[in-house]
Parts: structure tokens; sequence; C-alpha cells
């Protein structure tokens, strides 16, 4: 079998995977309460959710996150998220688009997402190990207006032909901000974030971060169901929840724009992601869920109804901007408030 084929395998193999993944993890969101206010100072007409972080103006404080591409089947699924992407406005993340850089037969299935899409928010996606002058070339294939970063050595580590080498991936991100004129966002794949990697990502310059927390794709049970044998089935658990990696972040968010992904399936728990300091939130299966199962104007009243139903949300909360939302009282379960005391309990920062 050759390298192409077994790269448009293993594309073809995580999306079914994701597809068929029916173990949820423990979000968190269900501990995280926000007070609700029942003389609202506000019409629903007058709610704005539009979202301004760094140099990034979005509309809507979604986004459709990172998902795939690589292969004929994959390209048909980019072709219609970029639809979806066109028709609400919602930024959009190509998967990795490694197998890119190594196989120009691929390219199309992250290229059909700029030609479906020509003036839409996309962001290419590239692994901390890409060299800087790959980056550019993926940069110009999509034309985009951001690069994610992905970050996964969790995946790596459990996934058979995964990668052992990482020591060099913090110099490499560095030399990536240094050299890319669009805004650089560094993400994880799902087993989040925290302070101590967060800080690291600062002081190397990155300012755009999405902590992608436990409770969405699990890619260590995907690897380990890649595996003849599934070794490492125990660390199907790892890492931490999007709530908690929200929690670790929040000494940070003066200083860096958080976005939060992970496990997000309702509006509220957008609006709770918001609430906690996310700039905005990506949305990853369940709309590819949709527009798989239901095609794509399904997809799109879902996403439009979804917004419709955050902005109701909002106003529970007698918050009429993401600013008035990132204030508004919230009372945290006694387990995550155990979290915090035992992490930043003692912080003299």
């Amino acid at each position: 079998m050759t390298k192409t084929n077994e790269r448009s395998i293993r594309k073809d193999e995580h999306v079914r995977y994701v597809l068929n993944q029916t173990e949820k993890n423990e979000t968190d969101f269900n501990r995280v309460h926000l007070v609700h206010h029942s003389l609202p100072d506000f019409n629903l007409e007058d709610i704005d959710l539009s979202s301004s972080f760094g140099v990034i103006n979005w509309a809507v404080p979604l986004y459709i996150n990172a998902m795939t591409g690589g292969s004929e089947w994959t390209k048909d699924i980019n072709e219609k998220l970029a639809l979806v992407a066109k028709a609400t406005g919602l930024p959009m993340s190509l998967g990795s688009m490694h197998a890119a850089i190594k196989d120009p037969s691929v390219e199309s299935s992250f290229s059909i997402a700029r030609k479906m899409n020509p003036n839409g928010f996309l962001m290419a996606n590239v692994g901390a190990d890409v060299p800087v002058e790959h980056v550019h070339e993926i940069i110009e294939l999509i034309d985009a207006n951001a690069l994610q970063i992905h970050i996964n050595a969790a995946q790596e580590l459990i996934m058979p032909e995964g990668d052992r080498q990482f020591k060099n991936w913090k110099q490499n991100i560095q030399q990536i901000i240094n050299t890319v004129d669009i805004p650089v966002i560094v993400k994880e794949v799902g087993f989040g974030m925290s302070r101590e990697t967060i800080s690291s990502l600062l002081e190397l310059g990155v300012i755009y971060i999405d902590i992608s927390g436990r409770g969405g794709t699990n890619f260590a049970e995907i690897e380990n169901l890649r595996r003849k044998n599934q070794e490492m089935d125990y660390m199907q658990t790892w890492g931490q929840s999007t709530v908690i990696s929200l929690i670790e972040s929040e000494h940070f968010q003066k200083n860096a724009h958080i976005l939060a992904s992970g496990g997000v399936t309702t509006p509220l728990d957008a609006v709770k992601c918001l609430a906690l300091g996310a700039r905005a939130v990506g949305l990853s299966k369940i709309v590819l869920e949709r527009v798989m199962n239901d095609g794509v104007d399904n997809t799109v009243q879902f996403i439009n109804d979804f917004i419709y139903q955050m902005k109701k949300i909002t106003l529970l909360t007698n918050s009429r901007t993401l600013k008035d939302l990132n204030s508004t009282p919230r009372v945290l379960s006694s387990e995550l408030e155990n979290w915090k005391t035992q992490r930043m309990g003692n912080d003299d920062e």
C-alpha cells in the first residue's frame, strides 16, 4: 500500500470513528450555572453577539472547527461544510493539511473549501512540527485568513504510527508566529489546556488560543480503536474538560484571546463558554453529523437556530453583549471550585 493510500485511509477512519463515537466524556457544562434574571433590561433584537478580538472580527462567536480533508470522501465533506459556512457566515477551519504537503493529489480536498466559499473566513491547519516553508504553502493553498496550529501530543502517543518527538514544537511554533502575517491560533485536539501550557504559549508570542477540552471528539478512543490491541484504552478519560480549561485560562484572558471548543452540543453550552471568558466557540461533531445525515440546507437551519437560541439565553442573563456576558453572575459546582482552589487558590501572581 502506498503512503498516499495509507494517509487517505487514516483520514477516512478518523471520520468514521467520530461519527460512530457514542461514549461521552464528562464535559462539566452541567457544573456551571448561569443566574437567571426575571426582568431583563433589553429586547431580543437588542442582543449583539458580534465578537472582536485582536485583528479578528466575527459577526457571531461561533466557528466550524477543524475536522477533515486528505481523501476523496473528505473532499465531499469539506465541500458541504464550506457551503454551510458560506450560508451562515461562520468561519471554518480545515482539518490537518499535512497530506497536502506530502501529496499534491489530495490538495483539492482542502482547496474545495475556498472554491465553495470564496469570501469566507477560512483557517488553514497544520501540526506543530510542520516546517515554516510548508506552512506558507498551506496558507496559499486556501488563501487562509488565519492559521491553526494543532498540538496533539496525547493523540500522537496513543496513535500506533504517531510521532514520538516533541521537544522542537515550541521553537517551531515561535518561528511560524514570527514569519506568518495572519492570525495564528494554537489549538488542542480535545485534551484541554493547563495554565502552564497557556503561559508557555504566551511566552512564544501566541495570543490566539483554542483550549479545546475533553468532552467532544475523543482521539484517545479513536486511536485505540485503530490499534490491533487497545493497550492504552485506559487513557480515554485523559485531559481537562473545556470548562476546566477555561478556568485554567482565567489569569491570562486579559493578554490572550481564548477560544473554546470540545463537547459543545447546545446553545447553553456555548453561552457558558462565553460567560467563562471565551471570545468564540467552536462546533465540530454536531455540525459533521448534521451535514452527513441531514444535508447542507438542514444544517444551515440548525446553525441559524443555534445562534438565535444563544441570543435568547444571553437575554435571560440580562446581558446585551459578549462583554456583558463575560461578567454575568455564574455559580460553579463544588467539584469545579475544588479544582480551582487546588490549582489557583494559592496563586500570588
